[in-house]
């Protein structure tokens, strides 16, 4: 894929509920962002003015237990690293409502946030998850990290624990972008051994022809089922002990595609693992995240 497709990551964009499930976001977050070198904005929504300025994260506190910064280091220290990071307290009962506003002034690359499901449903945080699309976000890959999961990134020292990718494959959305992000949030993580399976649902001899980039440590598996999609899936993401699904939605409403309606939605409800969204929108440019 050339270069110029390629999209850098010069944005995240994380929602925090200050949950535990939010730590455990906040800390792939933290870990992306200091990859990328990127700017990562935490957003807090709040029914009160300026509650929870206390309650965020610590940037400084985190980096310390990761060794990347020495104990009791300054403030002006985070920069230093080459993060940018803004804490911002919105007033509203409505987090994504909050989001879409701050989103319309502040657009984003990369969005990593907790999700859990209630009544059958997924949830962002304490908040219901509404139907309006965040348009500035439409076109941003999301990580989704399902509350009661440690996910990938430890919050201890930092280290990545990816070993088992699964990404669904299929002609239509094309899977391309989401192979693509799959292998560039490998290789910037620097796993040593990664397996990738490729997993078709469907009849023998459909899959697509797909490209994939060939990197000492990583083995690429591929398989064809038959069966619903959404159980097929999660069987199979049981069965490899996945660390990580990547897949390419086929909505147009940005991340919100994975919080309702979609085969994104469906997967996080029924499983504990993190997806990785990559939009249709980017994955018909040709494009894909770059860290």
């Amino acid at each position: 894929m050339p270069i110029s497709a390629r999209r850098p990551i010069k944005v995240i964009f994380h929602p925090s509920d200050f949950t535990e499930g939010s730590e455990v976001a906040f800390a792939h977050a933290l870990k992306i962002a200091l990859i990328a070198r990127a700017e990562l904005d935490i957003l807090h929504v709040s029914e009160k003015d300026k509650e929870g300025w206390s309650e965020f994260p610590g940037v400084r506190q985190m980096l310390e237990r990761w060794r990347v910064l020495p104990p009791n280091s300054p403030k002006n220290a985070v920069a230093a690293v080459g993060l940018g990071v803004r804490k911002v307290v919105m007033k509203g009962k409505d987090p994504i409502h909050a989001a879409q506003h701050f989103l319309e002034e502040n657009p984003t690359d990369f969005v990593v946030l907790a999700a859990h499901t209630q009544n059958g449903r997924m949830r962002w945080g304490r908040g219901k998850v509404m139907s309006q699309p965040i348009a500035s976000a439409s076109d941003a890959a999301a990580l989704f990290v399902p509350y009661g999961s440690e996910g990938f990134v430890s919050r201890a020292d930092g280290n990545p624990s990816l070993k088992n990718v699964l990404i669904p494959v299929d002609s239509s959305p094309s899977p391309g972008a989401a192979i693509e992000a799959a292998q560039r949030l490998t290789w910037a993580l620097q796993c040593p051994e990664v397996t990738f399976t490729l997993l078709h649902v469907g009849k023998t001899g459909e899959m697509p022809s797909v490209k994939t980039e060939e990197q000492e440590g990583w083995t690429w598996r591929k398989l064809t089922k038959d069966g619903e999609v959404v159980d097929t899936i999660l069987s199979t993401a049981k069965e490899i002990s996945a660390d990580l699904i990547v897949m390419t939605t086929a909505g147009r409403d940005g991340f919100l595609d994975g919080l309702r309606g979609s085969t994104t939605e469906r997967v996080l409800r029924g499983g504990m693992v993190p997806v990785l969204a990559i939009p249709a929108a980017m994955a018909v440019r040709g494009g894909s995240v770059v860290m």
